[in-house]
């Protein structure tokens, strides 16, 4: 089961205690159910110019909210706290549109919730919303106000339904999403705070995020103690079997981060800095050259508070993982060009992608493979007909015959099956509103690169035909066999999985591998670029 990982500690009161709201200036009981605490007070504190959203509901909306929706009085309750908490700082918009925690939320209740159970009105505006090419927003307009409303109230229905053996807090749970900007390395202090009772055991329970704030703690303790050597820009200075200031800097800075192990300090540059070296660059997402490049050195010399920043948003992001005690879970994370494949928090097995050029950026969201279709046709998208195949046929009238292509309609193509097809000859599908699903490709050379971000939004797989065998796994007709002779007829079918497989699209610069390593990627799309402005007052 997929589930969001608020932690155990934070739940309990929700439901076996006495509960208190505050109507106006009147206190009353609420029979039905007692949180033990006061209504959370509102933070006037919060204000456009140190928000993370710079979106303000007007606090009669949320009144008229609950009166529309005849909520009870434990949900009345926890959700006039969640704005409380917020001084109605909207949770979900800015004014640029739906935030990133947003789709985040959506993809972990679309991925554990029953689809009848759906409010299927929400699910078309936020589709509508998502694929918008005018996403600004107002905050007095009122599906705007509607929409914020109701997935405030889908976070809290879900924390109620799914986690009825946890305990958490009003205030909590406003503050899953963060509240207001802050410096980094005040953030990190807060994480860090030995006497933050709801970090330490939420820490302990969110393995991911827990690990990264080990990681958050050395990397703390090497800004306290002035932070890590600048490194000069001269490569040729840098070769195994030298010997200079340049090497005993360099031999400090992986020994600060732990890739290098040797306590020496002296200035030769070792077969132990060059296996350093190799590490570095593997945990950077670089195949190891063994050699330093300018732009190896560029990276080394980003500030650690920089770093420090990368780990505090991805720990964000993990807060939204979901649990994967028994599930199998096929998860791709896109700036490390990769697909795990994996069940009940153990790895079966990961292989290289390719997922989509900035422009055409493969969106973060969740679905369940559902099908696997061999020797597929390729439906060409409209934009890239309007793009590429109508001049491509101004220019050529045997384009299409040249590339296996026919036409489907007055204005529709599709490229029959065959060894050139673009989807190679195998695709999995899993519905959404982007169509995107997961394909074979023919363009393998692309794997042989380190940045990865080549598509046109869909993720190419480097071994399509071992995904093929593995989801079929518990199919005896679909032998290996069977799926090579499907994956060459030339003749397009479709094969339905049941169970249906999940499968989440996530963005981690800076995650925490099994193995306890320490990676970072490249913000590819420039999420956390976006994120930061919004969370601190000092972005690096």
């Amino acid at each position: 089961m997929l589930r969001l990982t608020i932690p155990f500690f934070m739940i309990g009161s929700l439901f076996s205690q006495g509960c208190e709201r505050n109507n106006n200036t009147k206190t009353e009981k609420n029979t039905d159910l007692s949180i033990g605490e006061e209504l959370v007070k509102r933070d006037t504190t919060i204000n456009i110019g140190n928000a993370y959203n710079d979106l303000f509901l007007d606090s009669s909306a949320v009144e008229k909210f609950i009166k529309s929706q005849q909520l009870n009085d434990s949900v009345s309750f926890v959700l006039r706290s969640f704005y409380n908490t917020r001084n109605f700082e909207y949770a979900w918009f800015c004014t640029d549109g739906l935030i990133e925690q947003s789709l985040s939320f959506r993809s972990l209740y679309k991925t554990e919730d029953d689809p009848d159970s759906l409010n299927k009105s929400l699910e078309t505006r936020l589709d509508r919303l998502r694929v918008s090419k005018d996403n600004s927003v107002s905050a007095n307009d009122p599906v705007t106000i509607k929409t914020e409303l109701q997935l405030s109230l889908q976070f809290i229905r879900y924390a109620l339904v799914h986690f009825r053996d946890m305990g958490i807090s009003p205030s909590s749970l406003a503050t899953f999403i963060p509240v207001r900007k802050k410096q980094v390395l005040e953030f990190a202090d807060e994480i860090l705070d030995s006497g933050n009772t709801d970090n330490k055991n939420y820490a302990a329970f969110n393995k991911s995020y827990g690990l990264l704030k080990v990681k958050l703690g050395q990397y703390r303790a090497i800004k306290n103690n002035g932070g890590w050597p600048v490194l000069g820009s001269d490569v040729k200075k840098y070769r195994l079997g030298t010997n200079n200031d340049e090497v005993r800097v360099l031999k400090k800075r992986l020994q600060l981060t732990g890739e290098l192990i040797a306590t020496d300090t002296n200035g030769i540059f070792s077969t132990e800095l060059e296996s350093a070296v190799n590490i570095y660059q593997a945990n950077q997402g670089e195949k190891p050259t063994e050699q330093i490049s300018l732009n190896l050195l560029k990276n080394l010399n980003i500030p650690v508070e920089a770093r420090i920043q990368q780990i505090i948003l991805n720990m964000q992001r993990m807060r939204w993982m979901p649990d994967q005690s028994e599930a199998l879970l096929i998860k791709v994370n896109i700036p490390e060009f990769v697909v795990y494949v994996d069940s009940a928090q153990k790895t079966l097995f990961k292989m290289d992608v390719v997922v989509g050029v900035q422009g055409h950026n493969t969106t973060m969201f969740s679905g369940n493979i559902n099908q696997v279709v061999f020797s597929p046709y390729w439906n060409i998208p409209p934009s890239i007909v309007r793009k590429e195949i109508i001049p491509g046929l101004r220019r050529d009238k045997n384009y299409l015959k040249n590339r296996n292509m026919e036409r489907v309609g007055s204005s529709s193509f599709r490229q029959k099956p065959g060894p050139r097809n673009a989807l190679g000859k195998v695709k999995f599908l899993f519905p959404n509103s982007f169509n995107i699903y997961m394909h074979d490709t023919p363009q393998k050379g692309f794997f042989d690169r380190d940045k990865r971000s080549l598509s046109h939004g869909c993720i190419r797989l480097s071994d399509a035909r071992k995904m093929a065998i593995y989801l079929l796994h518990n199919y005896p007709e679909w032998t290996p066999e069977k799926i090579d002779k499907a994956m060459d007829s030339g003749h397009e079918r479709f094969v339905k999985l049941k169970p249906t497989v999940p499968v989440i699209i996530t963005y981690y610069t800076a995650w925490v591998d099994k193995n306890g390593s320490l990676h970072f990627a490249n913000d590819i799309y420039q999420h956390d670029k976006t994120m930061a402005k919004k969370m601190f007052t000092n972005p690096q």
